[in-house]
């Protein structure tokens, strides 16, 4: 099963490097909290990057159950939100199969996530407990550079933002942005009212996290 995953990421990379359009998804959990916020931070993120990079994204994400399995078609995946979140086990075995055969995940804290998702991904991964990652990570420094790890995009608890990662036999399988609100960043300008430049930020930080799982 690992194997045939695997060489199904392999076809939508491939896809990817020759120019052909490839989609990223937005994950849609249970358990009461807004899977949903931040509705135009994907959209702004994807025409960023393919405006920018020189990737040939969707401009329409997919919205993918986290227990479908049409996951495996997507090679990255994005979740958010400020509330409670519960995976079950069926949900929690394929998001683990679908990170061990070559997915990459994303978390965004959107404030109040942490408490809920971390012991939902030990379910995913009992084995495996979140590292934070060290400034000099490769995520940190792909088209952008970024030398002193994640950008503060919002105020939160006024703590340092933190990356933080699951590495499966060796491979970031998952970032966690936390105390930083990267998609609150990429939203329409109106939305938050944040300024040119902190938009810009949480974006090229966006960038880098495309660019880095699209060519590891």
């Amino acid at each position: 099963m690992k194997r045939v995953v695997t060489l199904v990421f392999a076809f939508f990379l491939s896809i990817l490097v020759f120019g052909q359009t490839n989609t990223i998804a937005l994950l849609k959990y249970n358990g009461g909290g807004d899977w949903y916020a931040n509705p135009t931070s994907l959209k702004n993120l994807i025409d960023f990057c393919n405006s920018n990079l020189k990737t040939n994204l969707s401009n329409k994400y997919a919205t993918i159950d986290v227990a479908s399995q049409e996951i495996f078609l997507y090679p990255f995946c994005h979740i958010t939100g400020h509330g409670n979140i519960v995976f079950s086990d069926q949900e929690a075995k394929n998001l683990r199969n679908y990170l061990i055969g070559g997915g990459f995940l994303h978390i965004d804290d959107n404030y109040g996530l942490r408490q809920f998702i971390v012991p939902q991904m030990k379910k995913v991964f009992p084995e495996l407990d979140f590292v934070e990652l060290p400034f000099s990570h490769p995520i940190y420094h792909q088209k952008f550079d970024f030398p002193n790890g994640l950008p503060k995009i919002h105020e939160h608890d006024n703590l340092p933002p933190k990356g933080y990662g699951l590495f499966w036999e060796g491979r970031l399988v998952c970032f966690f942005s936390f105390e930083c609100d990267l998609g609150d960043g990429w939203e329409d300008e109106d939305v938050h009212n944040d300024s040119y430049e902190t938009r810009l930020k949480a974006l090229k930080m966006g960038a880098n996290i495309i660019q880095y799982v699209f060519m590891q």
